[in-house]
């Protein structure tokens, strides 16, 4: 089967500050992906990449087997601030993505508007932040396509307005079989309609895979001081804290933990991502302080 997305090398560049360094990774299609890392870590220019916004500076990436164009009526883009046109009524915007979308599902779009409440005469500018968020999604959604890019698409919406949303979401990706790829800082959000979760920090790729398989991989050891290079191999570490007596280690394992000496704590999603991004800004301390 197609990759969704997939990048080897992939590098961009706003004139010398790189926005993403090195990018290699493979997303199978039809999953759900949260994409996810601290502001400047990239999410935004790798979307834009993948809809044919931007250009890699090096390095190459395919979005469904093919090289990224923009307007491509497979790929369907909503952008952070999820864009709508403040001026044109809920069913301006409708006809509107008619007639510039060939592929069109208008009985689609027409059911979206019904299960959310939209009223179709209300102007785009009159509806509330999460009113906009989902006719920004009907209008992505309308246009049947096979990859569907999300950049922080539920950032400013209130508690009760996110789960209508990722609940449009999850049914819409159920009915259509489509492939996702959402950026968040709401990883609870992220752990509750992904599959595969990609952590981006200091423009790289820290992480990739499938959710169930990093949260069965990855645990919290507990125990008596000592160097972590003593865990032996198929274990890594991706944090390290110590005590005078005492070590805590987040590894990523494929190999049993079977020293007694351990105790050993599973991990929820966000306990991951957080270890990850902990790490690469520890990183970033220890590179600046060696270039005092």
């Amino acid at each position: 089967m197609t990759s969704a997305l997939e990048t080897v090398g992939l590098t961009h560049r706003y004139g010398r500050r790189t926005a993403l360094s090195d990018c290699t990774i493979d997303v199978p299609a039809g999953r759900v992906v949260g994409l996810v890392g601290p502001n400047g870590a990239g999410k935004s220019t790798l979307l834009q990449l993948a809809c044919g916004l931007l250009a890699p500076t090096t390095g190459e990436i395919r979005v469904l087997g093919e090289r990224p164009a923009s307007g491509s009526p497979r790929v369907g883009f909503v952008a952070q601030d999820t864009p709508v046109y403040a001026g044109l009524t809920v069913a301006e915007h409708l006809r509107m993505g008619a007639h510039l979308n060939p592929s069109w599902d208008a009985p689609l779009a027409e059911r979206r508007v019904a299960q959310v409440g939209l009223d179709r005469t209300q102007k785009a500018g009159k509806l509330s932040g999460g009113q906009r968020a989902q006719l920004a999604l009907t209008v992505a959604a309308a246009k049947r396509p096979d990859l569907l890019l999300l950049d922080e698409p539920v950032a400013a919406l209130d508690p009760l307005a996110r789960r209508g949303f990722l609940q449009g979401l999850m049914e819409f990706t159920a009915e259509q079989g489509v492939s996702v790829v959402m950026s968040s800082h709401l990883v609870a959000d992220l752990e509750r309609v992904c599959d595969y979760l990609i952590v981006l920090c200091e423009s790289r790729v820290r992480v990739a895979g499938d959710v169930e398989e990093l949260i069965a991989t990855h645990h919290r050891l507990v125990g008596p001081r000592r160097d972590p290079a003593d865990l032996g191999g198929g274990r890594a570490v991706v944090e390290a804290s110590h005590t005078d007596v005492q070590s805590t280690l987040i590894v990523r394992s494929t190999a049993p933990i079977d020293d007694p000496s351990w105790q050993v704590d599973r991990l929820d999603l966000e306990d991951i991502v957080l270890a990850y991004m902990s790490e690469a800004a520890a990183g970033r301390v220890r590179v600046l302080e060696g270039q005092r």
